[in-house]
C-alpha cells in the first residue's frame, strides 16, 4: 500500500503540481472536473454491464458480438479488437461472469457515489476516495495476476491517474480553504 501511496504522490507531484508553469489551476481543475464526468459516464456504464452480465446468457452476449464484429471480420479476420472481443466472451466461465457482475456493479455504485461527493467539493470525499480507488487499484492488479485482461489495466491506469488528480485536487481545496478562513 505505502508503494502505491507513493506512485500516486510521485505522478501527482510530477504531472500536475509541478507543471504549474504549464498548467494553472483552472486548467487542472477543468481537468479533474471533466475526468470525473467521463469517469461517471464510466461507473453508469459499469452498472448497465454488471447487471447485463449477470442476467444476460452468455450465449446472447457471444452472438451479439458476433453481430457487432463481422464486418471488421469480413474486412480484416485478425482484427485485434474484434479477436480481443470474441475471445473474451468466449472464455467467459461462469465464475468469471458473476466477478465481472458484482464487480463492475459494486465498482460503478462506488463510483458514481464518491464522484458526486467530489464534484460537490465536499472535502472528507477526497481521501476516501484515493484510498478506494487505491483498493480498487490493488485488486485489479491482483485480478489481472489472474486473468492478463488488457481492460483491467487500462481501468487501473484511468484509476491511477483520476487519484493523482484527487491528490491535487485535495490539496488545492484544502489550502484555499485554510486561506479563506484565516483571511475572515
Amino acid at each position: 500500500m505505502r508503494l502505491i501511496q507513493f506512485a500516486i504522490r510521485t505522478i501527482g507531484e510530477t504531472l500536475v503540481i509541478r507543471s504549474n508553469t504549464f498548467l494553472d489551476e483552472k486548467k487542472i481543475h477543468l481537468v479533474f472536473e471533466v475526468s470525473l464526468w467521463f469517469k461517471a459516464v464510466f461507473a453508469l456504464s459499469e452498472m448497465l454491464a454488471g447487471v447485463a452480465a449477470y442476467f444476460i446468457p452468455p450465449q446472447l452476449f457471444l452472438t451479439l458480438v458476433l453481430w457487432v464484429t463481422r464486418e471488421e471480420f469480413v474486412e480484416d479476420p485478425h482484427d485485434f479488437v474484434a479477436n480481443l472481443l470474441l475471445h473474451t466472451v468466449q472464455h467467459l466461465s461462469i465464475g468469471t461472469r458473476e466477478f465481472a457482475a458484482v464487480y463492475l456493479l459494486g465498482h460503478g455504485v462506488i463510483k458514481l457515489w464518491l464522484i458526486v461527493g467530489l464534484l460537490r467539493e465536499r472535502l472528507w470525499y477526497y481521501p476516501i476516495s484515493i484510498v478506494v480507488f487505491g483498493a480498487f487499484i490493488v485488486y485489479q492488479l491482483y485480478r489481472y495476476t489472474f486473468t492478463h485482461s488488457i481492460w483491467l489495466l487500462l481501468i487501473t491506469v484511468l484509476d491511477v491517474v483520476i487519484i493523482a488528480l484527487t491528490w491535487h485536487e485535495y490539496r488545492y481545496l484544502r489550502n484555499e480553504r485554510r486561506i479563506a478562513t484565516a483571511g475572515s
